[in-house]
């Protein structure tokens, strides 16, 4: 037995340029979301990959500091101070600031971010790194990001070949010994990763007892929140000491609320929305005013108000599904084509693709119950 064909189909493909201009807006309303969420969360993840990869249970940095590019440096005495405590391991300072790398080929300046941290132990979960500790004990070298932007020069295609590599970092001669990868963010273009004593000998005017943070390494068993908490209590507090979650919650808070970029980014995603809904709107009360006579024709006939509405709300759903289903494709290949021309994480995401079709299916609803009160219009009187 064959079944029905839903009016509320019928309804929607009647109209075939209707119906496509409809899809072509929801379309474009959910690559707009899928864009700007994309964009949010590579701003947020780009900017924390350090952050993820430090091997660590703790981390002090100075009260004032307010993110990776704002580093304020403390006293190692804070550090080294945890060592009293009898559920602490290890301690390890981390230097790092930003400089000025010069283009080997075009002889360009342009900042960089440089790590400096003792050789000895390996304090970052990062390929490359491991592997390459023995060479950063050489001086004027450091280990180069490969996932750099290419403004700084073809530096790992000439290191991968064999060439000896060497640059100009803050007026000194220094030498590219291996590669690693962390990746560019928001905060900087490309990366590199050097030894302590090296980094002093590039930032020559720093002093080797203030440092920019502390990493902490707890005995097995340890609890780190309550470890957190004792050294909150046994350092001054011109000092926070933060779980390497909340180290990396720290850094995504600060771009998400004391930047405009992630107010953006985010403000984004709201006119999306808007202009999504305001789409569906038109197309739905030009329907619903289209088809005027026909529903008043059913009301006339026993269909009842609800009946109508459910048809209204399965127009817009039909819509919702079918609009998104090209708005993610084509996000799809934003996304690729972002990711080769920025070199930031911008990968689509089970939770987004949700997300936007959440939010597109309500966005549709609401459409629909806006446009449905034009029904109430539809008199029988008016007919016969």
């Amino acid at each position: 037995m064959n079944k029905k064909i839903p009016l509320s189909w019928l309804q929607l493909t009647r109209e075939k340029t209707r119906l496509a201009v409809a899809l072509a807006g929801i379309a474009f309303a959910d690559i707009l979301m899928f864009m700007q969420l994309g964009f949010r969360d590579a701003l947020y993840y780009s900017n924390v990959r350090f952050h993820n990869s430090l091997q660590g249970d703790l981390v002090l940095i100075n009260s004032q500091s307010s993110a990776v590019l704002a580093m304020r440096s403390f006293s190692q005495r804070r550090l080294y101070k945890a060592l009293e405590l009898p559920t602490v391991q290890s301690v390890h300072p981390i230097y790092l600031d930003y400089t000025t790398w010069k283009n080997p080929v075009t002889g360009r300046p342009r900042s960089i971010l440089i790590f400096g941290m003792n050789p000895e132990t390996n304090l970052v979960n990062l390929p490359g790194v491991e592997e390459n500790l023995e060479k950063l004990k050489l001086p004027d070298v450091v280990l180069f990001d490969r996932s750099s932007r290419v403004e700084y020069g073809p530096i790992a295609a000439d290191y991968d070949q064999g060439k000896t590599v060497t640059a100009e970092v803050r007026r000194r001669r220094i030498q590219v010994v291996g590669m690693f990868t962390l990746g560019a963010s928001f905060g900087a273009d490309g990366n590199l990763i050097t030894s302590d004593v090296n980094f002093l000998r590039i930032f020559s005017s720093r002093q080797k007892g203030l440092i920019d943070i502390g990493l902490i390494r707890l005995k097995p068993g340890a609890n780190a929140n309550a470890v957190a908490e004792d050294l909150r209590k046994y350092i001054p507090k011109e000092i926070n000491v933060l779980t390497k979650q909340e180290f990396i919650d720290f850094e995504r808070n600060y771009w998400a609320s004391s930047t405009a970029i992630g107010f953006i980014f985010t403000l984004g995603t709201i006119m999306g929305f808007i202009v999504g809904t305001v789409i569906v709107y038109q197309i739905l009360y030009t329907e619903v005013s289209d088809h005027l006579s026909e529903y008043a024709t059913l009301k006339a006939i026993g269909y009842t108000h609800n009946y109508l509405l459910t048809v209204i709300l399965q127009e817009a759903f039909m819509l919702a599904v079918l609009g998104y289903l090209p708005g993610l494709v084509f996000a799809l290949l934003m996304y690729q084509r972002a990711r080769e021309a920025t070199l930031l994480p911008v990968f689509m995401s089970f939770d987004r693709a949700t997300t936007v079709l959440i939010l597109t299916i309500i966005m549709c609803f609401v459409s629909g119950a806006i446009a449905v009160r034009k029904l109430r219009s539809a008199d029988p009187a008016d007919i016969f």
